[in-house]
């Protein structure tokens, strides 16, 4: 499962600053990016030698680090006229509309989930969907004991949900204290992260970041582990000003990020660690050299960015309403044995299917919603 944290543009509910244009469309591949993953996961079988681009779920690391940027871009400079409530609140307008809709599309298809793959869902009655809905509304966990499909979620009703709740984690713990911190202080804090990452990877059980989604000792760990390090590296990489100038800067990042992503894994059984090392090295050092890439030039434009502009503007409805889609496809994968032809067609049908929901969420409820409590909300700030 992947995330997050695809909510990373410019703080629309923010006094505006310039775009990074192709930070935003790159935040739209990544989100496209997971999407395929999670359809091509369906044919995997759990197996991660079978799965075709293979290391999706690294997308979320990718997120949390645009996210530590672009919040660090937004709001380093605004702490002498704001309170941290006051950054709360833009935060939770800017992040929590979609989470609400996200969660009602996972209640409104959970009657189409009952596959073989969640025989626990059979069971659950109308007012354990509503605590879940209330849950998910105010970003409360559930417990694996509880959690109704056998997954392990903590938001059952739309699996990536998870990772907003460590966004929101990473933002608390940047305005209580940690964006105080000088360069030297949170570079230190940014590579004690990364040796904590790489411990993870090198040294853990799986040699990948998957994990996260469940609330128990492993998932706290991985969640956390995966967010401490590009969120704050973010945030450390915008204050430096690192920024690399290149020709068809979108077009290199973008290859970059696409092969990042899509490369198969390196290493399973007792050679696990080698797949940790890549990993290691995309979430350190290639992503950071992305984003430096991408923030090299704010003016960018072409017919290729004002389309990845589009996906930039869709990336956080696309991953937040996505995955309903993903169990419905996923259980008839497995129950019908669906070969890969017949479900290419379909699965192409799904991944539009989901563009088209997650633009009209975003034109007629995400939009218009973030911009009444701006005047409701935020204009008392």
């Amino acid at each position: 499962m992947s995330s997050d944290a695809a909510a990373t543009s410019t703080d629309a509910t923010a006094p505006a600053k310039s775009h990074y244009v192709i930070l935003d469309g790159l935040r739209g591949v990544a989100a496209l990016m997971v999407v395929l993953f999670h359809l091509f996961e369906a044919h995997a079988g759990g197996d991660p030698e079978r799965q075709i681009i293979n290391h999706g779920y690294l997308a979320v690391d990718f997120f949390f680090l645009l996210s530590g940027f672009v919040v660090a871009y937004a709001y380093d400079d605004r702490w002498g006229g704001m309170s941290v409530w006051q950054f709360y609140k833009r935060r939770l307008v800017r992040l929590q509309p979609m989470i609400i809709v996200g969660a009602l599309i996972g209640a409104a298809l959970l009657g189409l989930q009952h596959w073989s793959l969640f025989p626990k869902l059979a069971t659950v009655t109308a007012w354990q969907v509503l605590l879940m809905v209330l849950l998910s509304f105010v970003m409360i966990p559930m417990t694996p004991a509880a959690e109704p499909r056998g997954w392990g979620e903590i938001y059952p009703l739309n699996g990536p949900q998870w990772s907003l709740f460590y966004e929101y984690i990473a933002n608390i713990l940047y305005a209580v204290g940690l964006r105080k911190l000088s360069n030297r202080w949170l570079g230190a804090l940014v590579a004690v992260s990364a040796l904590a990452l790489i411990g993870l990877l090198v040294l853990g059980p799986r040699g990948d970041v998957i994990g996260g989604w469940a609330l128990d000792r492993s998932g706290v760990q991985i969640g956390l582990t995966r967010v401490m390090f590009p969120f704050f590296a973010g945030v450390l990489l915008m204050r430096l000003g690192k920024r690399i100038k290149v020709p068809n800067a979108f077009a290199v990042c973008s290859l970059l990020l696409i092969a990042g992503l899509s490369l198969p894994r390196f290493g399973v059984g007792e050679l696990r660690w080698v797949n940790g090392l890549y990993e290691a090295a995309c979430i350190i050092l290639l992503f950071p050299l992305i984003v430096a890439i991408g923030a090299g030039e704010k003016n960018a434009d072409g017919p290729s960015v004002r389309i990845a502009r589009f996906f930039g503007d869709l990336s956080y409805p696309l991953y937040i309403t996505h995955y309903p889609l993903i169990y419905i496809y996923t259980g008839w994968v497995v129950d019908r044995k669906v070969g890969p032809a017949q479900g290419a067609l379909v699965g192409a049908g799904v991944f539009v299917l989901a563009v088209a929901i997650a633009w009209a969420c975003l034109k007629l409820y995400d939009q218009p919603v973030r911009r009444w409590l701006a005047r409701k909300v935020l204009a008392k700030a």
